[in-house]
């Protein structure tokens, strides 16, 4: 019999794996227990399980994680993994310390995908091509690897973001057996705002969340017009932003009253910076309940993007302020390790050969996007 991988299983599958073998439903808050709060995966060490139970257990079981093959850190503090996960793929994992006077916690931004299965035009890791989904156990070994890292500053995870390699809710149950485990109380117990899923706009996916989780929900949304949004954003022509943002509204109001939709928008000189685009934006989420992250650009090689001067970046957030809008500029972290936003590539095996496609587009002196992208005025016409 294949030992099952305990880091696969949230708390009802675990239960249910435990009874259909004729144990009782209690044993598996128990296990979880040690393994997750006294961080124990000797079923020997387990002495409120039975002789028998535990030795089946060792035959049953089993707590591989994925494979560090190399860790780097950053002058800012920022901690970036790569791990393997099978199939010769390597997917990387980045920790952000934030240490200000408003703020104390450890987020850890985690792959869902080897590569991506989307192709936005700005991101570096859609241009490494796909090669599958993580299960549950690559995504939870993420956590698992950090936590033993902070272990030793005797501090641990405060913070998750579904906002590594791949678009988490392409790879939708095993995202939310991850979370399920991320917010147990007998797992991880992080708070349901502080387990974020970022997504480029799966429709059907964000409707599938509602009544499945309550885990926080940020749209990298990145333009405020569907012209300009499907040239950056792909997806954006089967799922454009008015059914978009229709079904986030009622994933937010199925969360309550006090919680809110969180927008992303990686700012790109002369492409979407402009004030007029910050006016539209702000017309559009007029009625969102919602708060503004502006990334600045982070540049790859032949991305054929630039960042903007942060003269441009300030005016845009004041204009989205000015509007009443909670509007947060996030800080570049670890670009000195490409673990910045949008930088994360791995090791992939690309089924897709967009990886190959991309690196010629680059030697014949193309860009990331492979093609012009049109002009505020011409998108406007």
């Amino acid at each position: 019999m294949r030992a099952v991988n305990f880091f696969d299983l949230n708390q009802a599958q675990l239960t249910a794996f435990l009874v259909d073998a004729g144990h009782k439903p209690f044993r598996a808050k128990q296990l979880m227990k040690w393994v997750y709060h006294q961080e124990i995966s000797d079923f020997s060490a387990m002495t409120d399980l039975s002789k028998a139970m535990r030795a089946w257990l060792a035959e049953s079981v089993s707590f591989d994680l994925p494979e560090v093959v190399h860790r780097a850190e950053s002058t800012d503090g920022t901690v970036k993994w790569v791990v393997r996960v099978g199939g010769g793929n390597c997917v990387e994992m980045v920790l952000i310390p934030d240490r200000s006077e408003a703020r104390d916690r450890n987020t850890l931004c985690v792959s869902s995908q080897v590569g991506c299965m989307l192709d936005c035009t700005f991101c570096s890791t859609g241009k490494q091509g796909f090669d599958g989904n993580l299960s549950t156990a690559d995504i939870i070994g993420q956590v698992v690897i950090a936590n033993r890292f902070l272990a030793g500053r005797g501090e641990a995870v405060t913070n998750i973001v579904f906002m590594g390699m791949g678009e988490p809710l392409l790879n939708f149950e095993p995202v939310m057996t991850a979370t399920d485990l991320l917010m147990d109380d007998f797992a991880f117990g992080i708070s349901k705002r502080r387990v974020t899923i970022s997504t480029a706009g799966v429709v059907p996916a964000i409707r599938n969340m509602i009544g499945r989780t309550d885990a926080s929900l940020a749209i990298s949304l990145h333009a405020p017009n569907d012209p300009l949004r499907s040239q950056l954003v792909p997806l954006n022509k089967k799922y454009p932003i008015d059914e978009l943002m229709s079904v986030c509204g009622d994933y937010i109001v199925s969360l309550g009253e006090r919680r809110s939709l969180t927008i992303e928008y990686t700012l790109m000189r002369g492409v979407n910076d402009d004030l007029a685009h910050a006016e539209e934006l702000a017309t559009l989420l007029r009625d969102v309940r919602c708060k503004i992250n502006l990334i600045p650009f982070n540049p790859f090689p032949g991305s054929g993007f630039e960042r903007p001067s942060m003269n441009r970046v300030r005016r845009f957030q004041t204009a989205l302020m000015q509007r009443g809008f909670s509007t947060m500029l996030r800080t570049t972290r670890g670009d000195d390790i490409d673990a910045a936003c949008g930088q994360l590539v791995g090791r992939v095996q690309d089924r897709t050969q967009r990886q190959a496609r991309y690196k010629e587009q680059i030697r014949a002196g193309g860009t990331a996007a492979g093609r012009r992208l049109l002009p505020v005025e011409e998108l406007a016409s």
